[in-house]
């Protein structure tokens, strides 16, 4: 199957599914009665994340049944945001809506979704304010989470964590994700000149299958948040972050370096006698070491943007 391009399709909506094969049946009707009144044509796309219990043979029975499902398979499982990514690159449609595949998530949000988009928005996030799960284990966390992400992105949302969002195809064009950066998103849009809000959406507690989050990947989060605060602010001038970093290590050098002579001339304990000398040539030669990976990434960045075409600019459409 070729990456599509955009065509007539008004709406696409993305769903990933991991071993969801009781949630497909369900999750396919409340879709068609949330669409049922949308004014333009919609696609679903399935994304079957490599799942083991059957269900890509019960993604294949659906969309052999309604021509409105297009169906992906991973052929083993590479995670959510692969599957949404795969999902973006895909959609036809001039809108792409993303939700979770275990029922969590309301379809019959999907149409206020669309209206608040209809505003003027780029991007329309949802915020379960009433979340049904387990408060220590996951709201808890998430909340602490949620604030933490808005602070260093600066784009302020309750709930990066829900997957019900909307986006306009415009602004998800230049969007790449890996790692678990798929609740990112709507910092990258931003990042990119998008409109972000978000409103109430409703959430479900889970009745079938099982939940495929874990402690784990908070530590996943706090790595990928480091990576796109670094991308956003040094993507186009690595050297300034690197050089940065070697020329502060230099000028630590200097105290250590002053401090040894000091005991040596006035307390008389000899250079040898303190690891401070050592410290001062450590701290100059990493001060070199960040100052040669700057240049080698700055090196690094330049010839990506030209060998790929790629603009440090992103036009608005009109």
């Amino acid at each position: 199957m070729e990456v599509a391009e955009p065509t007539s399709v008004g709406v696409s909506i993305v769903v990933p599914l991991y071993n969801e094969r009781e949630n497909i049946a369900p999750l396919h009707d409340a879709l068609l009665r949330a669409v049922a009144n949308i004014d333009r044509r919609v696609e679903i796309l399935l994304v079957n994340d490599g799942s083991a219990d059957g269900t890509r043979e019960a993604v294949n029975a659906l969309a052999a049944k309604d021509p409105s499902i297009r169906a992906l398979h991973f052929r083993r499982n590479f995670g959510q945001t692969a599957a949404l990514q795969a999902g973006i690159e895909y959609a036809r449609g001039e809108v792409v809506v993303m939700m979770d595949g275990d029922l969590q998530n309301d379809p019959e949000d999907i149409p206020a979704l669309l209206a608040k988009l209809d505003e003027g928005y780029d991007v329309v996030s949802g915020w379960r304010q009433r979340r049904r799960d387990a408060f220590l284990s996951r709201v808890l966390p998430s909340a602490i989470a949620n604030r933490i992400i808005s602070l260093v992105s600066g784009v302020h949302l309750h709930d990066y964590g829900c997957t019900l969002k909307a986006y306009r195809r415009s602004v998800l064009k230049d969007v790449r994700l890996y790692g678990e950066m798929h609740r990112f998103i709507p910092i990258y849009c931003s990042w990119l000149g998008g409109k972000v809000t978000e409103m109430p959406v409703n959430h479900r507690a889970r009745t079938r299958g099982k939940s495929k989050y874990g402690a784990e990947r908070i530590a996943k989060v706090i790595l990928d948040l480091v990576m796109i605060r670094f991308m956003a602010s040094y993507q186009t001038r690595p050297i300034h972050f690197f050089g940065g970093l070697g020329i502060i290590s230099i000028l630590l050098s200097a105290p250590a370096t002053l401090y040894a002579l000091w005991l040596k001339f006035f307390s008389g304990i000899g250079l040898t006698r303190t690891p401070l000398l050592l410290l001062a040539a450590m701290l100059i030669i990493l001060g070199v070491m960040f100052i040669v990976m700057g240049i080698l990434a700055e090196m690094i960045i330049r010839v990506y943007y030209e060998t790929q075409d790629k603009k440090p600019y992103v036009l608005h459409d009109e």
